[in-house]
């Protein structure tokens, strides 16, 4: 009895044969297990196996290892309580002074293409997180790391004054209990999905802190930005950082709005975004066409906004870039030459993401006072909706062309929303109004006279004829609309007074 006992035992190896070597310099005698303990023989540090602790075999293929009185008393005693210190005694029990466990790879098992459910399940730790909630538990009493990057502060600690503050204790403790909650999460996330569960009775999410941030939506709000582990590669979370200034948190959430928009496009397409809206969208025959007609549609608000391109960004569309002042341009690639006259700007920031990964499904999470609303992400297309046309008049090929570049970019627009656009580009837009009709003035007068003849789309059924009419009478050709209001019948009588094709879908696309 009385002697320093450390416990090791991790899938981590990084540092720990350095870290193990520290700590037997400083008296600690080393219980290990399995490939830990392999590892640390190797490394020449002496160890001891947890069966010479426990005088019991691993079995059920290291199922069950760690679950016995002689670690979980050494781990859960107060060593101040005389009666525990008698118990431990009784018992043949040494108290276990430091302990340095992770876990099980589980969620780089479920990351592997292909991983069956058996594979999973038998990477859920049990003995893993069993010793570490108890350590922390007891951290009065003990150090206990998960994290190779404590490893130095504690062998610091402990050459300076023979043992760890408090305060260091409770934060690695802290830690602890973080680890296991996140381990936990991703083990049930899994287990719900493999369950067929929609709404579970209880939600659990986990993210890992990616950037800290100066600050939120505005200087005196704190923020930090999250990744979700295993989240779609399709996202700015996954995003690489080529240059440029670090991300702010308006920027990021900016820079998600464009990269949703811009995923609707299989063609080569451009999205300018401000204020979560989107500005400015084209279409065209390859990226510098597009980009044009992003900027054509509104040259003036795309000062200091951010641009999402779904195709390389080449030489001559980077010098057109490279003219406005912007904060970030987001695109699969950037060729050589684009990236030398890009990066001749100190702060503007480039974001390569892969536009080759499948976007996974995913679902979007709304913090409100005391809750969270949770969704599924507005994946609804057009192909996926029930059109119906119940006008006089059907579309022409070039009003359907245009219907179908409104409705995409519509959806992703603030409610109450409007887009007036062309085949291959918007021309005006309104967000975020109390009222309809009120987007739509908005939208018409941005669009001024390249309004005639273009079309405007919707995000959800007019309540009344007041759109149609203020459409008609600025010289738009074809709406899209989801219909269902009472009062269809007055739009569509007023449609067809002025000749107008007005196609419905079904489907609303509420924004908020």
């Amino acid at each position: 009895m009385g002697k320093k006992r450390a416990l090791i035992s991790v899938s981590n190896k990084e540092g720990i044969v350095e870290f193990a070597k520290e700590l037997a310099e400083l008296g600690f005698e080393i219980v290990s297990t399995g490939g830990t303990k392999n590892a640390l023989k190797e490394g020449g540090v002496p160890v001891i196996g947890i069966s010479d602790v426990t005088g019991f075999p691993e079995i059920l293929e290291g199922r069950v290892k760690t679950l016995h009185p002689k670690i979980h008393g050494g781990l859960l005693a107060k060593y101040d309580d005389p009666s525990h210190q008698a118990q431990l005694a009784e018992n043949e029990i040494e108290k276990i002074e430091l302990v340095c466990v992770n876990l099980y790879p589980f969620k780089e098992t479920i990351s592997k293409p292909g991983v069956t459910a058996e594979d999973a399940i038998e990477n859920i730790d049990i003995g893993g997180p069993a010793m570490l909630r108890a350590s922390a538990k007891n951290h009065q009493y003990i150090t206990v790391l998960v994290d190779p990057a404590d490893y130095k502060q504690v062998i610091e600690e402990y050459k300076n004054q023979n043992g760890t503050t408090m305060e260091t204790r409770r934060c690695l403790a802290a830690k602890v209990f973080r680890h296991t909650a996140a381990y936990d999460s991703l083990i049930a996330e899994y287990m719900t999905s493999l369950a067929g569960e929609e709404q579970p009775e209880k939600m659990t999410v986990t993210f890992e802190l990616k950037q800290s941030l100066r600050y939120g939506e505005n200087p005196h709000q704190k923020a930090a930005f999250y990744q979700k582990p295993l989240g779609s590669a399709f996202s700015v979370a996954a995003a690489e950082q080529l240059h440029g200034k670090e991300l702010s948190y308006n920027n990021i959430n900016d820079a998600n709005a464009a990269l949703q928009i811009v995923k609707e496009f299989t063609e080569p397409a451009a999205v300018a975004v401000k204020h979560m809206n989107p500005c400015g969208v084209g279409a065209g025959k390859d990226i510098f066409d597009a980009f044009g007609k992003a900027f054509e549609a509104d040259p003036v608000s795309i000062f200091g906004g951010i641009i999402a391109l779904n195709r390389e960004v080449d030489r001559e569309t980077a010098r057109k870039l490279y003219e406005i002042f912007l904060e970030i341009i987001i695109a699969p690639s950037f060729s050589d030459e684009a990236l030398e006259i890009l990066t001749a700007k100190k702060n503007l920031r480039l974001l390569k993401v892969s536009f080759d990964s499948e976007a996974s499904k995913e679902y979007t999470l709304s913090s409100i006072e005391g809750g969270l609303l949770v969704q599924e992400q507005d994946a609804y297309g057009f192909d996926d909706a029930e059109i119906s046309v119940p006008t006089k008049r059907e579309p022409t090929e070039a009003e359907w062309e245009a219907l179908k570049l409104g409705w995409k970019v519509v959806k992703h627009v603030k409610s109450n929303a409007i887009v007036v656009a062309d085949k291959d580009m918007t021309l005006g837009i309104g967000a975020g109004q109390m009222n309809r009709v009120g987007a739509a003035k908005i939208a018409l007068e941005q669009a001024g006279a390249k309004a005639d003849g273009a079309a405007l789309a919707s995000d959800a059924f007019f309540p009344m004829d007041d759109t149609v009419e203020a459409a008609a009478k600025a010289g738009i050709t074809a709406i899209i609309q989801p219909g269902g209001s009472v009062r269809d019948a007055d739009s569509i009588k007023k449609a067809d007074e002025y000749g107008i094709a007005m196609v419905f879908t079904g489907v609303r696309h509420f924004r908020h």
